[in-house]
């Protein structure tokens, strides 16, 4: 398959179940709601070392808030309930409680309830305020600048981690205009997040190591720097590899952020020097969801 001049191989992406919840991070104005997102979604880039892997959805006019404020929708994910709630709550105590003027409110309603401010509550050290409205139930823990207002349980349901897709070009500029395109198109996707810096992460790896210590390293497939070294999946021209990986609610999700990713890259094209788009998988052994990049693109 060709599109534009930019070769798609035959191959899939191979991703795995996770759980996950959505928050929502409300604040005075938006520049705030998006520092206490973003430190929320700070060091969780990936399970493999994270504990879970967290981002930016997108963010809210006061209209679409429960409290009619700007804010800004961030998801989390991880292996199992107990890692999602354990990271859940961590981060929504360091960054969300202590980011001035900030309040916290379930992002999914449905699937198994979790805490989201039902223990952030002790903070308050008694002086805490539970409100019932409309079904659910609130927070109000006095703070330092007035009060921070949290939801008490958000949603976890199940979800799916890792899939991606490798952009191939002639030169590492080229290979992150590239990126940076494809993001842009994805991120008005819903229901997904992309957790890596900006969305892209460059050191794309394989399982196992020579190093017994460990459990992954760099995709020397793909390294355009071991060509002569090692057995690589790089033609001569191409001097850049870079991956976006994806999580999201379900497989349409992942399917559908692909696609626009995908076509944001080959709307760039040859021309811009992109050659190839691939996808990291480890012959269908590491988790049950497949996405072929043909498929995808048909």
């Amino acid at each position: 398959m060709i599109i534009n001049g930019v070769q798609i191989d035959e191959t899939f992406a191979e991703a795995f179940p996770m759980k996950g919840t959505r928050v929502i991070i409300t604040a005075q104005n938006l520049k705030w709601a998006y520092h206490s997102a973003q430190a929320f979604a700070g060091f969780a880039t990936s399970v493999i070392a994270c504990g879970c892997e967290a981002g930016i959805e997108r963010e809210l006019d006061p209209s679409e808030t429960p409290d009619g404020r700007p804010g800004v929708s961030a998801m989390i994910f991880a292996m199992g309930p107990k890692g999602l709630a354990k990271q859940l709550e961590t981060r929504a105590g360091q960054c969300v409680l202590t980011s001035p003027t900030s309040a916290l409110f379930a992002g999914i309603d449905e699937g198994e309830k979790i805490p989201l401010g039902k223990n952030l509550r002790y903070f308050g050290d008694g002086f805490q305020i539970s409100k019932a409205l409309n079904g659910k139930r609130y927070w109000r823990v006095p703070v330092m600048d007035g009060e921070f207002l949290t939801e008490e349980t958000t949603g976890m349901v199940n979800a799916v981690g890792g899939g991606n897709f490798l952009i191939l070009a002639d030169s590492q500029p080229q290979a992150l205009a590239a990126c940076e395109a494809a993001i842009e198109a994805m991120k008005k996707v819903p229901n997904v997040i992309m957790p890596f810096p900006g969305g892209v992460v460059r050191s794309g790896s394989k399982v196992g190591s020579k190093y017994k210590s460990l459990n992954a390293s760099t995709n020397d497939a793909f390294c355009p720097t071991l060509k002569g070294q090692t057995k690589t999946e790089l033609s001569p021209e191409i001097e850049s590899v870079m991956e976006i990986v994806i999580d999201g609610l379900s497989e349409l999700d992942i399917k559908q952020s692909m696609r626009a990713g995908i076509q944001a890259v080959c709307d760039i094209g040859a021309g811009g020097g992109v050659r190839r788009i691939s996808a990291g998988n480890y012959g269908g052994k590491l988790g049950p969801f497949l996405f072929h990049l043909q498929e995808i693109m048909g």
